[in-house]
């Protein structure tokens, strides 16, 4: 069986898409893992399958490298957006994803900003192993957290450049205090309304960008009081746009590019 996909980035956040509108879902856990291989197979980031929907333009869903789904995806949700826009000539469309309806909107420079929605900020709904307070959790360096969907847990330090991440990521996405596992941000705060992020992201190592991962790091940090309602987060592959007014929808805006189209083999 063959696949066709187009590969897309956001901020150096690489995903695939797969559009099945209209057909199968052929995606498993095993052929994520197959795809996401980056020497064996494509190499993404995530991995977005499109599908028919009855109460928006289209339904999404989601795939780490590594064969874990997950609710939601800020950059593959605009990068989806983005083409589906082109098709159909409009600026503003509905998607449906497991995190829910997330409305995306054309908007200047050719940049797509999507509502992620209103974060998850109660410690079950993280989720955490004990009821604590999610602004400062009682472990070593003292982090926040919350959901987008995903968990993420954000530390916020003095120089960014002191922090090994791909050697302190992967004990910190599987603490115990995160029974699902956790993203993992480290935020250096620049002014109230500029961060740099580096970030180890639950089931894939460490990426250029995250959506979701900007997202998360900007709640947190405003709910320390550290940073103003609208933030340019850079990461390593680029800077997007987060706003948050600490009460509604998340929205998070950014270019998206197309790298490649092809055809995968699925054996």
């Amino acid at each position: 069986m063959t696949l066709p996909f187009v590969k897309m980035h956001a901020h150096g956040d690489d995903f695939i898409i797969v559009d099945r509108r209209g057909l199968d879902d052929p995606i498993t856990a095993q052929v994520a893992r197959r795809l996401g291989n980056r020497h064996t197979g494509i190499g993404f980031n995530q991995l977005a399958v499109v599908l028919d929907c009855e109460d928006a333009l289209a339904r999404i869903k989601f795939w780490n490298p590594n064969g874990t789904p997950l609710q939601t995806c800020g950059s593959a949700t605009r990068g989806v957006a983005d083409r589906l826009m082109h098709e159909t000539g409009r600026d503003t469309i509905v998607l449906r994803t497991d995190r829910g309806l997330l409305t995306c909107v054309r908007a200047a420079g050719q940049q797509v900003s999507v509502d992620m929605g209103a974060p998850s900020l109660d410690w079950s709904g993280v989720p955490l192993a004990d009821a604590l307070d999610t602004r400062t959790l009682p472990i070593d360096g003292a982090p926040a957290a919350c959901s987008m969907g995903n968990p993420h847990c954000t530390y916020f330090i003095d120089d960014i450049s002191t922090i090994d991440v791909a050697a302190v990521g992967p004990a910190l996405e599987t603490h115990p205090l995160f029974p699902a596992n956790t993203n993992v941000h480290f935020v250096q705060v620049l002014d109230r309304s500029h961060i740099r992020l580096r970030i180890w992201e639950r089931g894939g190592g460490v990426p250029l960008g995250s959506g979701s991962c900007c997202c998360g790091a900007v709640v947190n940090g405003i709910r320390r009081g550290l940073l103003d309602a609208t933030v340019q987060v850079q990461c390593d592959g680029g800077t997007v746009t987060v706003q948050w007014d600490g009460q509604g929808g998340v929205v998070l805006t950014g270019r998206v590019e197309q790298i490649m189209q092809g055809t995968a083999y699925l054996l």
